[in-house]
């Protein structure tokens, strides 16, 4: 298909969208089908896009069939809030779920060539998605539009609107009048938020000995152990009835991935809690995916309902840097940014904040809003582990899971984490690189294990130099 022929199929997909608009369908969304459909085609070029750095292609293909420029930040930051959470792959475009709807409805008539208009916007995606792959081919690309298309195609089969019939006819769906009734158009809600709650049980001198349990993270230990000294000073003072001094407890973790930022902020909302900082202790851990939505109005709200689900305890923003990462301001991450400042300051003593990110991004991500600087001003570094302290995380893995080393496989396993603590890329995930390789371990030991014709608890329990040696070393 040529661009000049995508082009008349778009404006005619955008006609359709027109009418179901106009016909009312979604007057509850604040947006029209137009819209909405553009924004699910765009999606498909994020999906399906391959990670080298440079999305220039993609940008100028989203430029030239959507008349929507883009920044390879919002390119990047668009793939990786709509597109790489969840299961992209198996969900239906919400844009589609209208059009069938609509369909199923009665009065949409087919098209010129005879297809129901929900298998012609089916055949729009696809043609889009092979349109680009022609442009950057790939097996990987091919598959998965190969594999999207196919849970459209399954979609609309559903209900009766696969099969082709005679031009500008009525459509009319097999399936008993119920059917409309079970389309499901309101937008799918994937909660990726995560919910730490405390242990009534634990006390804080147990919560306390977790901590420094931790492997390494010595600095972090003892700042911590400074505020909550701090906090206990405070509790004295107000039973005293004297003066309280401000104390800020909103925190900046920064460092590289994997090092140990998500499990201790887990840990410091129990303390908080059985310091009685905090009302009910649960840790509310979230990312931008969870408080920022793509369609103008409606970020403040759902940032305001995660607000609400922390209050009484810690919310935790993982990779809060990507909230203001675009500097045009044609990002709605300022939106949450806005809400979140105006809530710390309304719910000043019912909310803790931490977040959290890489140690320059984070640097960037403060000093981009004089409210930021002003609620955070505390910083806990997180500084990668060192190879001894990854090996002795892997050893604690094994305990877990009951496995054990022998001597060999821990002689290799110490000397491979040290070079890699010294010798790695910047996308190296410290502990989050050692549970991939335990991970490995235990894939090449079951290999190893289904071959033999005896087996027993320690065969199962034990890793061997085989087990522990990666690829490229043997």
């Amino acid at each position: 298909m040529s661009d000049a022929t995508l082009k008349l199929t778009l404006q005619e997909a955008f006609k359709y969208s027109d009418t179901v608009t106009n016909r009312g369908y979604l007057a509850d969304t604040g947006m029209t089908l137009r819209d909405m459909l553009k924004f699910d085609l765009i999606k498909l070029i994020c999906f399906l896009y391959e990670v080298d750095g440079n999305p220039t292609d993609e940008i100028v293909l989203i430029t030239q069939f959507f008349n929507m420029p883009l920044t390879k930040e919002q390119f990047v930051s668009l793939r990786y809030d709509y597109c790489m959470k969840g299961d992209f792959i198996n969900t239906v475009p919400r844009s589609l779920t209208y059009f069938v709807k609509a369909e199923l409805d009665g009065g949409m008539r087919r098209t010129m060539k005879g297809l129901t208009v929900s298998r012609f916007i089916v055949e729009v995606f696809s043609e889009l998605g092979r349109e680009y792959i022609a442009k950057k081919s790939s097996v990987t690309k091919l598959a998965n539009l190969s594999n999207y298309s196919l849970t459209l195609v399954n979609y609309i089969k559903q209900y009766g609107l696969y099969n082709s019939g005679k031009p500008g006819e009525i459509i009319e769906p097999k399936q008993d009048s119920d059917m409309i009734k079970k389309v499901d158009v309101t937008p799918k809600k994937e909660n990726t938020v995560k919910v730490t709650e405390p242990e009534d049980e634990t006390t804080l001198e147990e919560l306390m000995e977790q901590l420094n349990a931790l492997v390494g993270l010595k600095a972090v230990k003892q700042d911590l152990t400074n505020i909550i000294n701090l906090v206990k000073v405070k509790k004295l003072r107000e039973e005293h009835e004297m003066k309280q001094p401000e104390l800020s407890l909103h925190l900046v973790f920064s460092g590289n991935p994997g090092t140990g930022k998500t499990t201790v902020a887990r840990l410091l909302a129990k303390i908080y809690h059985k310091l009685g900082v905090v009302r009910t202790g649960q840790l509310v851990e979230v990312d931008r995916s969870d408080l920022v939505v793509g369609y103008i109005g409606q970020t403040a709200t759902k940032t305001s309902e995660v607000i609400d689900s922390a209050l009484g305890g810690v919310l935790f923003i993982d990779e809060a840097y990507t909230l203001t990462a675009h500097k045009d301001g044609k990002d709605f991450g300022q939106e949450a940014v806005d809400t979140l400042l105006k809530r710390m300051e309304d719910d000043r003593d019912d909310l803790i904040v931490i977040v959290a990110g890489y140690t320059e991004l984070m640097q960037e991500f403060i000093e981009s809003n004089p409210g930021l600087e002003s609620r955070f001003n505390k910083y806990i570094f997180f500084q990668d582990y060192t190879g001894e302290e990854l090996y002795e995380i892997f050893l604690s893995m094994c305990k877990r899971q009951e496995y054990e080393p022998d001597d060999k496989a821990k002689k290799y396993v110490k000397e491979y984490l040290v070079d890699k603590a010294l010798n790695h890329d910047e996308n190296f995930a410290n502990a989050r690189e050692v549970r991939n390789y335990m991970e490995r371990c235990i894939s090449r030991q079951a290999t190893r294990i289904v071959t033999l014709k005896k087996v027993n608890a320690d065969t199962l329990r034990t890793f061997t130099i085989e087990d522990v040696t990666e690829e490229s070393e043997e």
